[in-house]
């Protein structure tokens, strides 16, 4: 099938960044149905109102960015991106114990309330948390380049689909690669999209795995892959007893900036999960970790070809799905 795709230029650089995008696009195998400025002529100010949006909430509250991020993988790793993880009700995705940390749904909200009165029953949630996760990591120092939209909103959202399509803390290479590949990504996808953890924060039950309580009650390492004196501030931060809300930043050294850092600190085995740490123990993927950590512009090249296939795992077009009024609920 051929397809012919016009560039707007408004300015020579910019111009060059939506070139290379958009070859990108057309080399991966991504949703024939959607497509950049998808919104041009129906809501032509949709990508501005998420992206104001995104940076104001930001600005009050810097965890914005990883929460909007962490969202957007749990919504595309199960059902595909089509918004199914905002839905409330019970047995719904969004009530399962996995998803019930989940934050950024108030930015979601906001964006669709603003876009529902300049553009009522136009702009999908599912296209909301594409753009919103893509704006976050902008906001936080990323890399920007646009994204092709054009998804509706699922109607399904089951609990039961939750725990076997996204990945555990626990994880090790083969469980990692397994899930990945059957969402569409490579191994080179796994190492890139695994950068998320530059920003962000966890809580401490989700490491708890990497240490135990001795004789005398006291948390001991058993994860010997885990840096010492990185493992004793986790246990510092974390002792036994922490309240179930109690977290720690992802990123140890520049918990709020989407850089390079996160490969920096695996390399020095300071990778918070072990599902981090794997990716520098294991041969397969080392290399590309060692890349990425002497090279901060390598691996935003990556996340950017990255980024445009996670957003576009099953995504429903058409009449495939809806465009919801209200984003925690079907029409």
């Amino acid at each position: 099938m051929e397809m012919k795709i016009t560039v707007s230029c408004p300015t020579p650089n910019r111009c060059t960044l939506l070139i290379l995008v958009l070859f990108s696009f057309a080399a991966s195998p991504l949703h024939a149905s959607l497509s950049f400025n998808f919104y041009a002529s129906s809501c032509p100010t949709a990508e501005l109102i998420v992206s104001n949006m995104v940076r104001s909430a930001s600005s009050s509250d810097p965890t914005i960015p990883g929460k909007l991020l962490r969202l957007l993988f749990h919504d595309c790793f199960v059902e595909g991106c089509d918004a199914s993880v905002l839905l409330q009700g019970n047995g719904t995705e969004r009530s399962d114990p996995a998803n019930t940390s989940l934050g950024g749904f108030s930015v979601i909200d906001s964006a669709k309330s603003v876009l529902e009165i300049f553009c009522p029953e136009t702009v999908s949630c599912a296209d909301i948390v594409a753009l919103a996760a893509r704006d976050a990591v902008v906001t936080a120092g990323g890399p920007a380049f646009e994204i092709p939209t054009g998804r509706r909103d699922g109607r399904i959202s089951n609990a039961a689909n939750v725990r076997s399509n996204i990945v555990d803390t626990s994880f090790t290479m083969i469980e990692m690669i397994r899930l990945f590949n059957s969402k569409g990504l490579s191994l080179d996808d796994l190492v890139t999209l695994s950068g998320a953890h530059t920003i962000g924060v966890a809580h401490c039950n989700a490491f708890s795995d990497r240490f135990q309580m001795d004789s005398k009650g006291n948390l001991t390492l058993i994860d010997t892959s885990l840096d010492k004196a990185y493992a004793k501030e986790l246990m510092k931060k974390c002792p036994l007893g922490s309240s179930a809300s109690k977290t720690v930043n992802n990123d140890p050294e520049t918990s709020f900036a989407f850089d390079n850092q996160y490969y920096i600190n695996l390399l020095g085995h300071k990778g918070l999960f072990q599902s981090d740490s794997v990716l520098v123990e294991d041969e397969r993927t080392s290399a590309r970790v060692e890349a990425f950590a002497n090279d901060q512009e390598t691996f935003f090249r990556s996340w950017r070809d990255s980024f445009l296939k996670l957003t576009t795992i099953g995504v429903k077009t058409d009449d495939e799905g809806e465009i919801r009024q209200s984003c925690s609920f079907a029409n």
